[in-house]
């Protein structure tokens, strides 16, 4: 028996297995984690995380299906689409390696009616997190936990992801990046069944505060009373399938397919794990974090959605002509 293991009882190394086998399948690709994220909402809907979590991967999977689009392939060449594509699938995989082992203890938690966060540590999740779940058993403050995990995510892809070296350089300080993220082309989207589109853009993801500050506004806008049962009836009937149709079909402008299935499109990648997500921030910085931030200001982007997607358009056809000409 694993010396790491000897210590734990026979139903303590099961529930390990268990967790280990259902995440490594879940993980499997885009479509596989957002609805794992939904479903686990579904069942623990006190765990708004999981929720927030499903929507932002919607999300995700729609930008990687882009890149394989009607429009993407017209301005950037392949190696760019791959590696851009790369960074999405990348991030995507680390904060699910490490997040849905943590639902899943809670789940057995909750189950058995006994806390098995020591569990944590043959996960390799951060100190930070460990304590969180365990104060989130005792006072069950859903606000703070959910903004615990989303500090959380965004500080283990920092290292692995944001400021690794090659991604820095290829993705992060390319032309294409910065040129997307000074023109606010890229934004979070929450569709629902009504045509009408909800969200906030994106803007220096490389900053780790301003993710974090994202994930807060965004967790604001997802579970803001008047605007949450039609977030939750988008996600219960609408397929992830990764194109952009998903939600495109339900607005006025026209219903044309611009972006294809994620699973016709990208092969699942295999991935290597790092042993330990453990990151530090000062106490202060944590506080910070922690604390609150205001409503976002302009939350319907319905018709900015339908601006930016023509202006986006216009500049890939007029680079096109230029292309042609010169």
């Amino acid at each position: 028996m694993d010396s790491v293991h000897s210590h734990l009882t026979t139903g303590e190394q099961a529930i390990l297995q268990e967790i280990k086998r259902n995440t490594e399948s879940a993980n499997l690709d885009n479509i596989s984690r957002t609805e794992a994220y939904a479903n686990f909402y579904r069942r623990h809907p006190e765990i708004r995380w999981s929720f927030l979590a499903s929507m932002v991967s919607r999300n995700a999977g729609w930008n990687m299906c882009d890149l394989e689009g009607r429009w993407m392939p017209l301005t950037l060449d392949v190696y760019t689409r791959t590696m851009l594509f790369f960074t999405y699938e990348r991030a995507n995989w680390l904060i699910f390696a490490d997040a849905y082992p943590q639902l899943l203890i809670y789940e057995y938690s909750k189950l058995n009616g006994r806390p098995y966060f020591d569990l944590l540590s043959h996960f390799g999740v951060s100190s930070f997190i460990k304590k969180e779940w365990a104060l989130f058993w005792q006072e069950k403050n859903k606000e703070r936990l959910l903004t615990s995990l989303i500090i959380n995510e965004q500080n283990i892809i920092q290292k692995p992801v944001i400021d690794h070296p090659f991604y820095k350089k290829k993705v992060f300080h390319s032309f294409v990046f910065k040129l997307q993220d000074w023109l606010h082309f890229s934004s979070v989207i929450f569709p629902t069944l009504h045509g009408e589109l909800y969200g906030c853009s994106v803007h220096d993801f490389w900053n780790k505060t301003k993710r974090i500050e994202l994930g807060k506004k965004l967790s604001q806008l997802l579970f803001e009373p008047s605007l949450y049962p039609h977030f939750v009836q988008f996600s219960n009937q609408t397929t992830h399938t990764g194109s952009r149709h998903d939600y495109e079909q339900f607005l006025a402008m026209d219903k044309r397919r611009d972006t294809p299935f994620l699973r016709m499109t990208f092969p699942v990648i295999h991935h290597h794990q790092s042993e330990s997500n453990e990151w530090k921030a000062s106490s202060r910085q944590v506080k910070r974090w922690l604390g609150p931030v205001p409503f976002p200001k302009k939350i319907n982007i319905t018709r900015w959605y339908e601006k930016k997607r023509m202006q986006l358009r216009l500049l890939i056809q007029m680079e096109q002509y230029v292309r042609h000409f010169y």
